[in-house]
């Protein structure tokens, strides 16, 4: 049997992520994958951006088995085996280790609050000069109104836990910017998500 596990939202967004990766990046450079979860999207960007080596992790090493399956069945040969990284923890376990890219997708919302600023203190350690952070979920925004799906999304996570929830862009840019970064660029994705791209100040 199959070591892969399969979430159907990594398999509808993998496609659209990958365009905008392929637009933001150079030909070739080093990823940190923030919780990575299935595999699915380390597989299909490794597979996608093929002078990029990626490193996926997870707080835990649960779904590692179907990373390390997914990339296998992708043929991705740039990818190193999974770690285990808790955002929240200093330092993180990379030494002096920098990255040319950062991505994080679908973490901040099912994950307290904390885990925000661990994330954006974490990137600002471990960025490159001219290294990207990226990250992609649904969010709320103070001018935009927010869709009927994500108010009924953020609802469902809230009730599965009070910690977890659709977070304010503000509050993520604000928190961005007391580690040393600055919003580049807010991309709009299908199903309501965005992608937000931070470089050093």
């Amino acid at each position: 049997m199959s070591a892969t596990q399969f979430s159907p939202p990594a398999d509808r967004n993998k496609q659209p992520i990958l365009e905008v990766l392929q637009r933001l990046l150079p030909a070739r450079g080093t990823a940190l994958e923030i919780a990575s979860g299935t595999g699915q999207h380390a597989a299909w960007f490794a597979a996608g951006l093929p002078g990029w080596t990626w490193q996926p992790t997870d707080r835990n090493d649960e779904g590692f088995e179907s990373v390390t399956a997914w990339c296998a069945e992708a043929g991705a040969t740039g990818v190193l085996p999974p770690r285990v990284l808790d955002v929240t923890a200093a330092p993180w376990p990379f030494g002096a280790t920098t990255f040319d890219a950062i991505y994080c997708a679908n973490m901040l919302h099912i994950s307290p609050w904390a885990t925000c600023a661990g994330l954006m203190q974490g990137a600002a350690r471990h960025l490159a000069p001219q290294g990207l952070l990226i990250t992609y979920g649904p969010y709320l925004e103070d001018e935009v109104p927010t869709a009927t799906g994500n108010l009924a999304f953020d609802e469902s996570l809230r009730q599965r836990d009070p910690s977890w929830g659709l977070r304010r862009r503000e509050d993520v840019v604000a928190t961005a910017a007391e580690a040393g970064l600055v919003l580049r660029e807010r991309i709009a994705m299908p199903a309501n998500n965005l992608m937000l791209v931070f470089g050093r100040g």
